[in-house]
This record gives C-alpha cells, structure tokens and sequence, in this order.
C-alpha cells in the first residue's frame, strides 16, 4: 500500500513540494553559513518525494536559533503552501490520507531542525 500510496502522491503533490524544498535548500546554499540549512531542505526533499511509511521523529528542542531563522526567511512561506495544499486534497474522501501528508510536511516546514526521519 505505501508503494502505490507513494506513487499517486508523486503526481499529485510529491514532485512540487519537493521541488519547493529543493528550490529553497539551493537558495540557503548560496552561503557558507546556509549550508547546513540547505542540508536539511535536501533531506526534506527526498522525504517529500515519499512520505508514506517513513515517520518524523521531533528531537530535543536545542535548534531554537536555527529554527527561528528558519521560520523567517523560508519556514513560513513553506509551511502556508503546505497547508494550503492539503486542505485543497482533504475535500474528497480519497484525498484525506494525502492532505495528511501534507500537514506532515507543513509542520516539518516549520520547525525542521531537531527532526529525524524513521
């Protein structure tokens, strides 16, 4: 099931969130010190290609600083998308499990530092 759940999630929403993510790790990049955060949006790019069956496992809350700067200058953006998109795939009954995703992936765009992916 997480096979053909994967596969209609990468047309329907897995391919533009990941180039989202994709897009914003080459944007933080750039710079030296945004490197660990384009890290972290790549890592956030390969589970958004995905997500059924993997788990997202909050860590300790020590990246305060880095998820503050985050939230600024991208995470907010990400995550109105995010959200914006599950609620337009929750409207049918088949859709519900995707948009579940998609809040998934909303509250990884806000807080992503900390977050391990099982």
């Amino acid at each position: 099931m997480n096979c053909l759940g994967n596969i209609i999630w990468l047309v329907f929403a897995g391919f533009w969130q990941a180039l989202a993510w994709f897009f914003v790790g080459l944007l933080w990049s750039v710079t030296i010190v945004g490197i660990p955060v384009g890290l972290q949006c790549f890592k956030l790019a390969r589970l958004s290609l995905c997500p059924f069956g993997k788990e997202v496992v909050q860590g300790p809350k020590d990246h305060l600083v880095l998820n503050l700067l985050w939230l600024i200058f991208g995470g907010l953006q990400l995550a109105l998308a995010f959200l914006v998109h599950g609620l337009a795939l929750c409207i049918t009954i088949i859709g519900i499990p995707f948009g579940l995703q998609c809040f998934k992936q909303a509250r990884l765009a806000l807080f992503p530092f900390g977050a391990s992916i099982q």
